[in-house]
């Protein structure tokens, strides 16, 4: 008996007439629903539901039809339990055995000193230190130091070590733009940045916001880039397009975070942020920027007065809007865009004050 009939024979439970396969498959892709299985998962009960269903039991055609390996194939089907479909499931990489502590109580307790005598020193001058004052030891190293420093806590500044460490976990858990799959719709990704501006010693703050798909841009002059400013920015900017907004993406900076994020959580909004130092990430808003500063403020349009400045903008922003040609939009304005390939039609709100 060859390989391929072994694996014929190991399900019995599959073996009956096929008039009742589709009800049994379909129960079975129902619960890889119900438990949420990840995206491989589900493939991998696909590869096993074709096996039986479409390619009577040939192993080959099956690899074939999905582009794997028979290996890949085997592994899966080796592992396959019907009544606990988790088992198709990505195993735990991790490592069964790790490394342990490889320091004593002695060495430990060395390091510690040296530690809050020296306290701005860093992990190799630490070492070093340790290495003229107990010459004999030479099975300790840098890593164990650096190990012993963690494992103690002792840092010069505690406070701003954990908020330091606190920024990285937040970093984390975000979600970046690469994740999300972009769809040609209007709404669906409204990108936001913002320009800052010196001007007579003053600083302004110019947060710009534009429809990744039909180009319609806003954009407004606030005294300071708070977190408050960023969401009156936002509720402003979710009144002029009806609420039409699904997924909103930021870089990370501090305006774009507490007061900001609560009030996309309020507007059941999806946040996504772009990588750090890489701004080809945000490139349609980018080129807003430029075409801001180039098409309106570098004509005379820049003030420090903030309530003079919406409103010239205002008026710039409308004729962008509605009478600018743009080259992406095969020279129609966003709104003849928005009009032409759109079925509904945004409900363009007749207030036109900054």
């Amino acid at each position: 008996m060859n390989k391929d009939e072994i694996f014929k024979n190991k399900w019995p439970y599959f073996k009956f007439n096929k008039v009742g396969l589709s009800d049994k498959y379909e129960r079975l892709r129902k619960t890889a629903k119900v438990l949420k299985l990840s995206k491989q998962a589900i493939q991998r009960l696909e590869w096993i539901i074709y096996y039986y269903t479409k390619s009577d039991n040939n192993v080959s055609l099956t690899c074939r039809y999905y582009g794997i390996s028979r290996k890949t194939f085997y592994k899966w089907f080796n592992v396959f339990d019907e009544s606990n479909l988790r088992t198709l499931e990505d195993k735990s990489k991790a490592p069964h055995n790790t490394r342990q502590k490889e320091y004593t109580n002695v060495q430990y307790d060395r390091v510690v000193e040296l530690r809050k005598q020296y306290i701005k020193y860093g992990k190799v001058k630490i070492f070093e230190k340790y290495k003229r004052k107990y010459s004999l030891d030479k099975s300790i190293s840098e890593w164990n130091v650096q190990c012993i420093i963690e494992s103690s806590g002792i840092y010069y500044k505690p406070v701003r070590k954990d908020r330091i460490q606190a920024k990285r976990a937040r970093s984390q858990q975000k979600k970046r733009i690469t994740e999300l799959k972009i769809k040609p719709k209007s709404g669906y990704l409204i990108c936001l940045d913002t320009i800052v501006k010196y001007w007579n010693g003053q600083k302004r703050y110019i947060i710009t916001a534009i429809d990744k798909f039909n180009k319609l841009a806003f954009a407004r002059m606030y005294v300071n880039h708070s977190s408050l400013s960023t969401k009156d920015f936002l509720l402003r900017l979710n009144y002029a397009l009806n609420g039409n907004i699904e997924n909103i993406q930021t870089d990370n900076g501090s305006e774009f975070m507490k007061h900001f994020d609560k009030a996309c959580n309020s507007l059941q909004l999806n946040r996504y942020f772009s990588r750090t130092r890489t701004p080809k990430d945000n490139a349609v808003c980018e080129r807003f920027n430029r075409t801001l500063k180039e098409e309106f403020i570098s004509l005379g349009n820049m003030t420090s007065d903030t309530e003079v400045f919406n409103q010239r903008l205002t008026e710039w922003l409308v004729e962008y809007n509605f009478g600018r040609p743009h080259q992406s939009l095969d020279y129609l304005a966003p709104a003849e865009f928005v009009q032409k390939y759109s079925k509904v039609l945004p409900m363009w709100s007749s207030s036109t004050n900054p």
